[in-house]
């Protein structure tokens, strides 16, 4: 029996009125488009229509959006027209009118805004009829704006430095190299054209998605308070000799996301295989940008697509390639780059423009990496910061510069700082906190910011110390045990082995003391010991780890510290 009959009547029925009702071919409906069905959990929300709610159900579609933005720690995505087995139904033009009059309802009482990213016109049986998509933000209210953190990855003269000047000053470039000096740092890097150090620059939105940057001559700090979503780029270095900098830009700014961007007439050359299995190690969302699509035929550009894809699809990635054609395809991607498994590639040129408005409505959709129970449950854990950089500012002493892992930094908090080379702590005060050029008051987990010191003196500090709250009774560490996995090594790597050992903001050299086994070859995993060769180090069990020598490379967990007891010198 046909399985659609039980949805048209039984068998006592008179035959006649079965065959009438039966049908013969796919109807309308079978054939419109659909969404996977909704789930409880996530920022994204299915409603059919939003029609004059009484107002108990209006006070219950606030609390529902509500969940939803802290779900998205800000941000959320509305499909109206859609049924939540993610048929879309559509709407007529009046109603669809009407649920968009009744959402921005919804977002004002909570202090949001909506901006539409698309609508869908779906074939009905009499008509054409509409579904939007609405993304709507709210900056959190102990927030500013909403901001994420993209490393930017390639080999040298892929155009990173480029690609970042024409999307943070506004400007394209003149085809020789105008938009990169903005982001240079050093006087050698404006000679050789190369970034030998760690760049960083930013891109707002504001909450209909227009970009504001650098251009019309703003400031970081007008970019910052005009701006309801925050994109801060970190330009990592290209060539091999930096690739010390480049895996501390990694593992040590914890950015969210990185853009791996690839020169379209060179292709897959030098370090970009090199960054690609860094990201992947590390388990960072990772996108293709193909750049320099001016200087190449398409025969050629297309060359390299299909070299990127065959790389994405091989075993070592085991990733979904999604070439970005449209402006659908931009949200789509956005919206879907959470799962790990799709990796969308852009084609751009910084001289003609060609595609950088679907590379900017992407970063706009982008979402955080976080829900707002992962941040506040971070955010209620005693404080632990980073340290990065340092500097020597008149009139504010000692500045620090880092990354808020868990916790809150307040101006006044008495911090702990170490460990120094005897393995101790020493007792600093909070003076001052910028973030991105502008003075604050609060920093929370995840955040990036510099704090001022005072007086203490620089030549005891080293980027790889963390700034703690005196509850958490700090103790070093000179050894460690972590669970390993050897990426690659021509032969066997057993006790005694040296190698560079970076974990977050801690790059040191160290020792394999104890190996399980006795030896570990390719690819597989072993428990092993470490011991630093210079001075103790503040490590948590759980953190990442990642260590090379040469063509060496692995990564693990460490599983135990062991605390080090300082000795005074």
């Amino acid at each position: 029996m046909d399985p659609m009959c039980s949805l048209f009547g039984d068998e006592s029925e008179p035959r006649s009125e079965k065959k009438k009702r039966r049908p013969s071919r796919p109807t309308s409906l079978d054939l419109r488009p659909r969404l996977p069905p909704e789930v409880e959990e996530g920022n994204v929300e299915y409603k059919l229509k939003l029609l004059n709610p009484s107002p108990s159900r209006f006070e219950h579609l606030v609390t529902q959006m509500k969940w939803r933005l802290q779900e998205g720690g800000g941000e959320a995505i509305y499909e109206i027209g859609v049924e939540d087995s993610g048929m879309m139904a559509g709407l007529t033009e009046d109603e669809l009118k009407r649920s968009l009059y009744t959402l921005n309802r919804m977002a004002e009482k909570l202090g949001a805004t909506t901006s539409i990213l698309r609508e869908r016109d779906i074939e009905g049986d009499e008509e054409i009829r509409k579904a939007a998509e609405v993304l709507v933000r709210k900056v959190p209210d102990d927030q500013q704006f909403l901001d994420l953190r993209l490393a930017v990855l390639g080999n040298v003269d892929a155009g990173k430095s480029t690609l970042l000047g024409v999307l943070t000053q506004g400007e394209l470039d003149n085809g020789r190299g105008r938009a990169r000096l903005n982001m240079f740092r050093h006087l050698h890097e404006i000679q050789s054209g190369r970034t030998s150090s760690i760049g960083h620059e930013i891109l707002g939105f504001d909450s209909h998605g227009n970009v504001i940057n650098y251009n019309e001559n703003r400031t970081a700090a007008e970019i910052c308070e005009s701006a309801s979503k925050l994109i801060t780029f970190i330009d990592l270095a290209g060539h091999q000799k930096y690739l010390k900098t480049t895996i501390f830009g990694l593992t040590g700014y914890n950015p969210d996301y990185t853009m791996l961007v690839i020169s379209a007439n060179t292709g897959i050359v030098g370090m970009t295989k090199e960054h690609l299995g860094l990201a992947l190690a590390l388990k960072l969302p990772i996108f293709i940008v193909i750049s320099k699509t001016d200087l190449c035929s398409a025969a050629v550009t297309e060359r390299t697509l299909k070299q990127v894809e065959r790389v994405l699809k091989s075993p070592g990635c085991n990733r979904i390639p999604l070439r970005i054609e449209n402006e659908d395809d931009a949200i789509t991607a956005a919206a879907n780059f959470n799962t790990d498994r799709i990796t969308p590639i852009f084609r751009i040129s910084s001289v003609s423009g060609e595609n950088l408005d679907l590379l900017r409505r992407f970063l706009n959709v982008l979402p955080p990496p976080h829900s707002g129970k992962e941040q506040e449950q971070l955010m209620q854990e005693l404080t632990e910061y980073q340290v990065d950089e340092m500097y020597t500012v008149p009139g504010a002493g000692t500045v620090v510069g880092g990354t808020l892992y868990r916790g809150v930094a307040r101006e006044g908090d008495s911090l702990l700082i170490g460990p120094n080379e005897a393995g101790s702590f020493l007792p600093v005060s909070v003076n001052t906190v910028h973030r991105n050029r502008a003075p604050c008051r609060v920093v929370k987990a995840g955040q990036t910011a510099t704090l001022a010191l005072g007086d203490v003196d620089r030549t005891v500090l080293r980027k790889g110390m963390v700034l703690l709250s005196p509850e958490l009774q700090p103790v070093s560490c000179l050894e460690f045990e972590a669970e390993v996995l050897l990426l690659f090594h021509t032969t066997y790597i057993c006790k005694g082995f040296q190698t560079t050992v970076h974990v977050g903001n801690v790059c040191q050299t160290a020792i394999i003391d104890e190996v399980e086994d006795g030896y570990i070859t390719i690819n597989q995993k072993r428990n092993m010991r470490f011991r630093f060769v210079k001075h103790p180090e503040y490590l948590r069990e759980g953190t990442r780890l990642l260590f090379r020598e040469g063509r060496t490379k692995g990564i693990g967990t460490v599983t135990k510290v062991f605390p080090y007891t300082p000795v005074d010198r």
